[in-house]
């Protein structure tokens, strides 16, 4: 037998057989519809309802009433697109870091990098350190790098998913320490502000936030994309990828920086919003019915961005005029797919 003939067999055994071009895309269409819907809904719902041909007036002519107008271009549009950006995103690290670690269970919030960039964040917030605008990722960016490169670090110590994912606990058990000792020394109006952050929320997200955000995830998003097929061969095992001669290590590292950027641009603008980069890979694969990651990227990445805006619209809308922050909704809907994925892995062991 052929090295191509043992690859694609291997492929076949561990990604299962490749959707269909047609059910990739029917299932494309549909997440694309859901999401425009979406977005739609979130324009009109609010403390201000707004018609939906009014609504799409505004958007495509630019010409409306003064309120309205102003509701849509500088509150909620702004806020929609990033929760559809940030969800995308978060989705699409979910599947790089699961697919790199070989470890279901991999999420940046569990593995800690989520709550090391936080930690940098909280820092700036609660002692007002000055820092030039759109630089806040790069500062996030270093705390978020450290906590991944002790779990990849670890990860060389252990095959074993739970270990890796208790590593990633006990991590984020040491940060959230000293989060919380940051807080004691805010001040009552910075503590509101700070809670909100840390459970994670859009809310009040504008123009500007949209502006930072946007060139890391504008390079981070095509670049995960195109992961696909080394994501692939990880999944097969370091032992075969390094046989197909891959530098499994070094590919994992740069796997690992680029999701660990984005997830520190995501925190610096929005919070550490949990489950979504765990939930929606493994819903993707579902649909799917394979863990070829060449499809699951694009699919997990519509799914991303629909479950964020959709849990975004129904945090302002559960409790109006009052909001939750999304990451509360989030967590609530991704904490039992968590246990019962933490249950499927010991159940292995």
């Amino acid at each position: 037998m052929s090295s191509a003939q043992t690859l694609k067999r291997a492929n076949t055994q561990v990604l299962g057989r490749p959707a269909s071009l047609g059910r990739v895309a029917l299932l494309a269409l549909a997440l694309a519809v859901a999401l425009g819907a979406i977005l739609l809904l979130a324009q009109m719902l609010g403390v201000t309802r707004i018609a939906p041909g009014e609504v799409l007036r505004i958007l495509f002519t630019g010409e409306g009433e003064k309120v309205p107008t102003l509701v849509i271009w500088t509150l909620r549009l702004p806020r929609a697109l990033l929760g559809a950006l940030l969800g995308a995103a978060m989705a699409l690290t979910g599947v790089m870091l699961q697919d790199a670690l070989k470890n279901e269970l991999a999420d940046p919030g569990l593995l800690g990098v989520s709550t090391g960039a936080s930690l940098v964040v909280a820092a700036i917030v609660i002692f007002n350190i000055a820092i030039p605008f759109g630089t806040l990722p790069l500062f996030a960016l270093a705390g978020g790098l450290m906590a991944g490169l002790i779990i990849l670090f670890s990860t060389r110590l252990t095959r074993d998913p739970v270990r890796t994912i208790l590593v990633g606990a006990a991590l984020s058990a040491l940060m959230g320490a000293l989060i919380t000792a940051i807080v004691v020394l805010a001040s009552p109006d910075e503590l509101q502000a700070l809670y909100s952050f840390l459970v994670g929320s859009l809310t009040g997200r504008s123009t500007d936030d949209l502006l930072m955000v946007l060139p890391w995830l504008a390079l981070g998003i095509p670049l995960s994309l195109l992961c696909g097929r080394v994501l692939n061969l990880l999944q097969l095992g370091d032992d075969m990828a390094e046989g197909l001669g891959m530098s499994v290590m070094r590919v994992r590292f740069l796997i690992f920086l680029v999701a660990i950027a984005m997830t520190a641009a995501m925190v610096a603008v929005a919070g550490p919003i949990g489950f979504v980069a765990l939930v929606a890979p493994h819903m993707t694969r579902f649909l799917l019915r394979t863990s070829d990651a060449r499809q699951v990227l694009p699919i997990a990445a519509l799914l991303g961005a629909l479950l964020l805006t959709a849990s975004d619209l129904l945090a302002r809308e559960i409790f109006s005029p009052a909001e939750l922050p999304v990451g509360l909704v989030t967590i609530v809907v991704g904490s039992p797919l968590a246990l019962l994925l933490l249950r499927r892995a010991l159940t292995k062991r």
